[in-house]
């Protein structure tokens, strides 16, 4: 489960965060970002925070996917997307999650069918007062092997290869796709292929 503090204060917000970082991603198009929705996956060691934001930003629909850690990742500047204060949790060194193998791991087995979203919780001094449900649902449906669009970043990971989607409504296509739906549309934001 994803574990959310209500009244926690984060600085700068995610989305201060992504305004300031997106404009250096060469498929992120322009203008203000506005979120559209967001899904977790949890970290089996229940150390990293892995979550995929929908944001809209000029005329393009784009998929952040971003890991939440408490100390820095080794040999991960390229992917920092920058840092913030959690009012709970301390200092969270942020990245684009493509370059983190905890969430690259999640998305794979999410593919496989092997991990479904997580649920989210509030808690408060230490134990669930609400669950919630998340405005984004994922789910993984059969598709069909194609060539990857440019916007998209490849991994090769567990005798496969793993794309994820950054703009949403390009054809991303797999032998298995992760399917995002939202309150008004949906697509496709990861695929996978055996090799």
């Amino acid at each position: 489960m994803a574990i959310i503090h209500p009244n926690a204060t984060v600085t700068p917000s995610k989305l201060d965060l992504l305004a300031a970082w997106l404009p250096s991603r060469p498929w992120a198009g322009s203008g203000a970002v506005e979120k559209v929705g967001s899904f977790r996956f949890d970290d089996p060691d229940g150390e990293v925070g892995v979550e995929s934001i929908l944001v809209r930003r000029g005329e393009l629909l784009l998929h952040a996917p971003l890991t939440y850690r408490s100390a820095p990742l080794a040999g991960a500047d390229d992917h920092l997307v920058g840092t913030m204060q959690h009012s709970a949790l301390g200092e969270r060194w942020i990245y684009d999650a493509v370059g983190d193998p905890v969430a690259v791991a999640c998305f794979g087995r999410a593919l496989r069918g092997e991990q479904v979203q997580a649920e989210m919780e509030l808690w408060q001094e230490g134990a669930v007062v609400e669950r919630r449900e998340t405005s984004v649902r994922v789910r993984v449906e059969p598709g069909h092997p194609s060539t990857t669009p440019e916007d998209a970043t490849v991994l090769d990971v567990e005798g496969g290869r793993l794309s994820i989607a950054r703009t949403i409504g390009t054809q991303l296509d797999g032998e298995q796709r992760l399917v995002a739906e939202w309150a008004d549309g949906h697509g496709v934001v990861a695929a996978w292929s055996g090799t």
